[in-house]
């Protein structure tokens, strides 16, 4: 067993261009931002983003960083479409893979057991085997001879999660409401590196919170950073909401604003300047 802390920018040194890159969380919520962040910081590119999206594809998107994205959807939760990824997207700045949610999470089921497909119910009968003509379908081999949707497997090169809590060893603990499928982003990828809230003692992680809360294994992490308010603006329940005030101002800035104001500096730049103005 090894110590895994470091730093948000080391973690992102080990990723390149070219990359298949999972991001966990879900629309706007618990969304590894500080991660994100150092990535846009990075001359990183070309990615294929794999994502129940929020910001963190917006942001990518709109810098010109995403060749391909494989989403269910984009969303700001309270701002439904989120809306520079819906420019970026209009303006034809990447491939778009639609899959709907269940496959979505199928297909990080099947890339976690290093399976190639799994077959599914979901996408029967809908427009999503339209609108990606990749998706292949298999029959049964018992009596039933029932049609399944395969989806193919989410292989990642890489994942960014962000959970409350963690060991120096990779163990992730999240205290809300959803687990989200932040396990399966980390078992589906080669590495897997976590941003946490706050890095504690193995000891504590089960002090204070039922053991299923220990979402991320220590065998799937390769990396651990320790990033207080990691997650803004998104929300990262029980330790704080979603940033409602500047979501709506990320919103409404045009990006090259937004990313002058915000993402110019370093994390600790972006956090004084989230503070002056709040």
């Amino acid at each position: 067993m090894s110590d895994k802390t470091m730093s948000a920018e080391e973690a992102v040194s080990r990723l390149r261009s070219g990359m298949t890159l999972g991001i966990g969380g879900w629309g706007s919520r618990r969304k590894p931002m500080a991660l994100v962040r150092a990535l846009l910081r990075s001359e990183v590119t070309d990615l294929t983003v794999v994502s129940y999206g929020g910001p963190d594809v917006g942001m990518l998107a709109a810098a010109g960083r995403i060749r391909e994205l494989v989403a269910a959807f984009v969303t700001l939760d309270s701002i439904p479409l989120e809306p520079h990824y819906r420019a970026a997207r209009e303006g034809g700045a990447f491939a778009l893979t639609e899959i709907d949610e269940a496959m979505f999470m199928w297909g990080l089921h099947a890339a976690a057991n290093r399976l190639p497909f799994l077959p599914v119910r979901a996408g029967i009968g809908s427009d999503v085997m339209r609108v990606n003509p990749r998706l292949r379908t298999v029959t049964s081999p018992y009596e039933d001879g029932e049609t399944f949707v395969a989806v193919p497997a989410l292989r990642l090169d890489a994942a960014l999660v962000h959970v409350n809590r963690a060991d120096r060893l990779g163990n992730g603990q999240y205290l809300g409401p959803d687990p989200y499928f932040d396990d399966l982003f980390c078992e589906a990828a080669d590495e897997a590196y976590v941003s946490c809230e706050q890095i504690v003692d193995t000891a504590e992680l089960t002090k204070a919170a039922p053991p299923q809360s220990l979402l991320l294994k220590r065998h799937t992490v390769t990396g651990v950073v320790e990033a207080p308010n990691g997650a803004h603006f998104t929300s990262c329940a029980p330790d704080y909401g979603r940033d409602e005030a500047f979501q709506k101002r990320y919103a409404a800035t045009p990006w090259p604003q937004f990313a002058a104001r915000y993402l110019a500096g370093d994390e600790r730049a972006y956090r004084a300047a989230v503070e002056e103005e709040s």
